[in-house]
Formats: C-alpha cells, sequence, structure tokens
C-alpha cells in the first residue's frame, strides 16, 4: 500500500495543520462527499497523506475567497496545484510569511499570527512548517533575544503562541508500542523550549513513545525518571552559551551511570561550541536538521 493510502492523522492533528474547527471538517465530509477517512481499531478516523493534500488545497481556495462549494467544483476538474506552483504565483513564499510572522510577533498581533501559521499549514508539509519556518524563526528570535535586539516580553509572547501550536499537534500521534521508550528534557538552567519540542514532535511522528519533561527539571528528578522508565533514549536541549558546561557535564554522568541510555544533545549552544568540544562528544551532537537526525536516529538503533 502506497504511503499516500495510509491512514496517518486523527482529525485534531488535520485540524490543527488545516487551521479549521472539526465540526467544519465533519461538516465538508457529510456535505460535499469529498474524502473518507479511514477508521482504526477504536472507529476514530484516519486521514492519509492524500487527504491532507486535498484538504490543504481546498482550506487555501477557500482562504483566496471562494466558497467550500466553488473549489470543490475546481477540485473536481483536477485543478489541484502543487506546492511549486504556490510558491511560483505568488500566492504563498515560505520566506515572505516568515518575515511576516516574525513582524507580527513582534508587533504582539496574536490574531494575525495565528492565521499566518494557519495559511503555512494549508498549504505546505507539515515536516516544512515545522522545520524550516517555525523552526528556523525559533532559532531567529532566540539569536535577536541574546543579542538584546528585542526583549524577554517580546521572546515570551513569540514562544507561547508557537508553543501551542506545536505542542498540540505533538500529542496528537499516536505512539508505536514496539519502538522504544524516549526522555526528552531541556538541560540544567534552560528555559527554552520550543526547539526541544520541535525535535520531539519529529521523534513522535517516527512512532516512539517520548516522555516529555521539559524545562525548570531538577536533576535528581531526571535521574529518577531514568530508573523508572529505562528508556533507550534522552534528548536534551541546550539553548543558552552559559549553560554549556552543566549540560555536558550532566552528559558525562549520564554515559557513565545509564550505559543502555543512549544520549543526544542539540541546540543552539551545542551548534555554536568550540571545536575541540564538537569532537569530544561528537558521537552526542544530533545535528541541525531533520537528515541529521534521522541519521543519528540509524546509527544507534543498528
Amino acid at each position: 500500500m502506497s504511503n499516500q493510502n495510509i491512514g496517518k492523522y486523527n482529525i485534531k492533528a488535520v485540524c490543527t495543520m488545516l487551521g479549521i474547527q472539526a465540526g467544519t471538517l465533519r461538516a465538508w465530509e457529510r456535505r460535499y462527499n469529498i474524502i473518507a477517512p479511514v477508521r482504526n481499531e477504536s472507529g476514530h478516523r484516519l486521514y492519509t497523506e492524500q487527504h491532507v493534500k486535498i484538504l490543504k488545497w481546498l482550506v487555501n481556495k477557500v482562504n483566496q475567497g471562494f466558497t467550500i462549494s466553488q473549489a470543490i467544483a475546481l477540485l473536481d476538474k483536477n485543478e489541484i496545484e502543487n506546492e511549486q506552483d504556490m510558491d511560483d504565483k505568488g500566492t504563498l513564499n515560505s520566506d515572505q510569511l516568515s518575515e511576516e510572522l516574525l513582524r507580527e510577533l513582534m508587533n504582539f498581533n496574536e490574531t494575525r499570527a495565528q492565521e499566518l501559521i494557519n495559511r503555512a499549514f494549508a498549504v505546505y508539509t507539515m515536516d516544512k512548517v515545522l522545520i524550516d519556518i517555525l523552526a528556523g524563526l525559533l532559532v531567529r528570535i532566540g539569536d535577536l533575544w541574546e543579542k538584546g535586539k528585542i526583549t524577554t516580553a517580546h521572546e515570551h509572547f513569540a514562544s507561547s503562541i508557537l508553543r501551542s501550536r506545536i505542542g498540540i499537534l505533538m500529542h496528537s500521534f499516536p505512539h508505536n508500542g514496539i519502538l522504544p521508550k524516549v526522555v526528552a528534557v531541556c538541560s540544567p538552567g534552560e528555559w527554552h523550549e520550543l526547539g526541544l519540542l520541535i525535535f520531539t514532535l519529529f521523534v513522535r511522528r517516527k512512532g516512539f513513545d517520548v516522555i516529555y519533561l521539559g524545562s525548570s527539571i531538577k536533576e535528581e528528578d531526571l535521574f529518577e525518571v531514568l530508573e523508572t522508565v529505562n528508556p533507550k533514549f534522552l534528548f536534551m536541549s541546550c539553548t543558552m552559551k552559559e549553560n554549556l558546561p552543566r549540560a555536558l557535564k550532566l552528559v558525562d554522568t549520564l554515559i557513565q551511570d545509564y550505559p543502555g541510555t543512549h544520549v543526544g544533545i542539540g541546540g543552539s549552544a551545542v551548534d555554536r561550541m568550540e571545536k575541540s568540544k564538537s569532537d569530544q562528544y561528537q558521537a552526542n551532537i544530533l545535528g541541525l536538521d531533520k537528515q541529521e537526525w534521522d541519521s543519528w536516529l540509524k546509527s544507534k538503533m543498528e
């Protein structure tokens, strides 16, 4: 069976991607018979990649001013455009969208920011929105804050909005009981969670059973979780340069005391650390992007 025809997303995840209400989606299905989601053993709707592609196209048309019936009429004529067509025609350019989203976040305009995120999910794949747009934006906001170009209020406001959207998606994906358990935590002294959230979502989408601890976790509490859960992986994020020495010291402790757990560390502070340290912890550095994350995971699963 093609991956396009496998039920992967529940209705909550799809509605979060599209920026529409579940009642709206159900009404479209009932009135227009546009798609027929598959059902899991519990009878819950599961949507395929092809379903999501069709729905994104329809939402994009509605956002352009078409009624849903008009959009479906166009759909019946097989007039679906691909992502590259949309970029070329100026319907939605990801770089421009990212710039506009940053501007609205810095202006504390939540309504407009949410609309822009909805537009992104309506046109692009989830990975593109999360990794290329939101994650990239997250790094920029962190850099601006560290350099004193934006206030803590700006950083908190942006983090709150992005964290909420990412968190909804993270908890909407079921885990695969066959795959190993994972613990995700911020390093000591850290309170920037968004990078860790995005990476955790990446892992959750692969079916891993993730125990997300977030920030402000005492080291002794982390050790208690590890003793109880005995995870295959522990992922730690560190964004602030001043927190890196303590984070690396904790990595050393974890490697020594929990030899059965693969420890991975990432974040902007890790990406920018000096070469001698980078070489020393090469086996533990997760990498900068989805391809490097995939490669790291595969090397530890072999």
